[in-house]
């Protein structure tokens, strides 16, 4: 989620485009585009021309046997990311038991080439579950820096608790990546879950920090081309906080709409005018290619992010792929939020779903889910927080008080999904949602209208942005008073909704145990601040067989 200032502005923006930002950049001439911005962004090297790790290491989708380990080496000075340029360089890698590597289980080696962005991966299998390992690569006498990963538990493993962080909405120029620090800090994360919006795709100062660039990212237009989302996916990955994260835990990532672009559906975006910005068809493949060459995430059906985990007998975590199968949002052009023709999972991810959440025999069935599932009707706010809402949303600031962009949008797919909950009597079903930029904690009811005497299907807990505006951003007004004024407006006229935070940036922590499944909710003292604090402000649970949820005063 974002303001959707662009879709506003389109024509503006057009006009000020370059001829050259207008075209797919060729690699060998990106390459001196892109050198002198990316290389100012990243750490110093040595004067030598040896491979270098700018960019960190990292995992992710841990099996209980198995992860996939992934760095990117930097072979040669001009070897930048996106360029196209630099030799193919033999990277090897190993895993140990111990962080000294006295205790080897695995090694090997594979090549780093200009076609992936020198970027490598390494699917490891043959370990032990539910263990922790550490890992490096190394490339041409140079090592990387050592990582620590952990397998998922044994399949029938009976699992007394599972600790996640999660994270959502993490928008470089509005500030700094401190929530990813906090996180790493804890050192009791089985693995970190990233809801979407890992990076963002708009051009520098477009959207920022209350319209103030924190730290400016690379490149500095909007990226349109394979050799744009490559660098920006760069950019991040030279974040330290991030970095820190990554060298902690597994990370279980899914894409939102930023990654591609904002409000993509599989049609199009929003944040994209076809012919002026090239065909959606070749700036999504990019946008894709660029995500799988850069994330430690196992391509998928169909080549998306919806996939399955499992962590023993405890919990299995549905991820889910609200983007690439999409129908374009609502509007009085392209439908009702009601058509049971549009959807938001396409119909081969909502079976899929489905069938894994009926077959479960976890005590948890987790879903993975990067915009919220709850109703929310906005209507009977003010004009004066309306508006400001509505320009957070992406909603119509004169009419529809809707989020077409949420499963609002989509109201056929959600009652089917719904009832199939309540027909088979599926229990213990948690969304974990990110995207809106504020925190959540909801009832998600089989029908909101005559809530709280229907049932409640499933709940669902939405973790804040890292770092994106949120509604007290947009008013510009001190963190907080949005809040004081408009969550009790929510709650009254959405019953299910047993907290909202419009207002804060921060992180959750998913603690679960066969009794229940609490979120902790993390705010940041200043998103701004590279050396912003970290502070526990409210815990929410849901009790084994409840299909609610209820208000604990103890962080886990």
């Amino acid at each position: 989620m974002t303001s959707r200032h662009r879709s506003s502005e389109a024509s503006k923006g057009l006009n000020s485009l370059s001829p050259r930002r207008r075209t797919v950049v060729k690699a060998a001439a990106a390459s001196a585009v892109l050198a002198g911005p990316l290389a100012a962004a990243l750490p110093a090297r040595a004067a030598t021309d040896a491979p270098a790790f700018l960019h960190g290491v990292a995992s992710g989708d841990p099996l209980p046997d198995g992860i996939l380990l992934w760095t990117r080496v930097t072979p040669t000075a001009e070897a930048v990311p996106g360029s196209g340029l630099g030799p193919d360089t033999a990277v090897s890698w190993v895993v140990a038991r111990d962080k000294a590597f006295t205790d080897v289980v695995a090694k090997g080696s594979t090549t780093a080439t200009a076609a992936s962005d020198h970027t490598v991966k390494a699917d490891i299998r043959g370990l032990e579950p539910a263990t922790d390992y550490w890992f490096r690569f190394s490339a041409g006498g140079t090592d990387s820096p050592v990582a620590r990963t952990r397998t998922a538990p044994a399949h029938d493993a009976a699992v007394a608790g599972l600790r996640f962080g999660v994270v959502s909405c993490a928008n470089w120029e509005a500030g700094y990546f401190t929530a990813y620090r906090h996180l790493a800090a804890r050192g009791d994360l089985d693995a970190w879950l990233h809801l979407g919006d890992y990076i963002y795709e708009y051009k520098s100062g477009e959207y920022a920090a209350r319209d103030k660039v924190v730290r400016p990212h690379s490149p500095a237009n909007e990226i349109i081309t394979l050799a744009d989302y490559r660098v920006r996916h760069a950019r991040y990955k030279t974040d330290p906080d991030l970095q820190a994260l990554h060298h902690t835990a597994p990370v279980v990532a899914i894409w939102d709409d930023h990654e591609f672009a904002d409000n993509a559906w599989s049609g199009g975006a929003v944040n994209h005018t076809e012919g002026a910005e090239g065909t959606w068809s070749a700036r999504k493949a990019a946008a894709e290619q660029a995500y799988f060459e850069w994330m430690p995430v196992r391509p998928a059906i169909e080549g998306t992010t919806y996939r399955r985990l499992r962590f023993g007998r405890l919990a299995d975590l549905s991820l889910l792929d609200l983007r690439s199968f999409r129908s374009q949002q609502a509007s009085t052009a392209s439908g009702s939020v009601d058509d049971p023709d549009r959807t938001i999972t396409g119909r081969a991810q909502l079976d899929w779903l489905k069938a894994g959440l009926k077959a479960s025999d976890t005590t948890w069935r987790l879903v993975g889910n990067s915009v919220m599932i709850s109703p929310f009707v906005v209507g009977s706010l003010s004009a004066d927080l309306l508006k400001p809402l509505a320009k957070l949303l992406g909603l119509p600031q004169e009419g529809l008080a809707v989020n077409t962009d949420q499963w609002d949008g989509y109201t056929d797919d959600r009652r089917e999904l719904l009832a199939h909950l309540r027909s088979n009597a599926i229990r213990n079903t948690v969304f974990l949602t990110g995207d809106i930029h504020m925190a959540w904690a909801n009832d998600v009811p089989v029908d909101a209208g005559t809530y709280p005497l229907s049932p409640s299907a499933a709940t669902e807990f939405v973790v804040t942005s890292v770092s994106s505006d949120n509604l007290d951003d947009i008013v510009k007004v001190p963190e907080g008073t949005v809040s004081a004024i408009a969550a009790p407006v929510i709650r009254a006229a959405n019953r299910h909704v047993h907290w909202v935070d419009t207002d804060r940036h921060g992180y959750g922590v998913l603690d679960i145990t066969a009794e229940r499944a609490q979120m902790d909710y993390y705010v940041l003292s200043d998103r701004t601040s590279p050396n912003a604090t970290s502070a526990w402000t409210r815990s929410y649970r849901t009790r084994s067989g409840t299909q609610k949820v209820e208000r604990t005063y103890d962080p886990v």
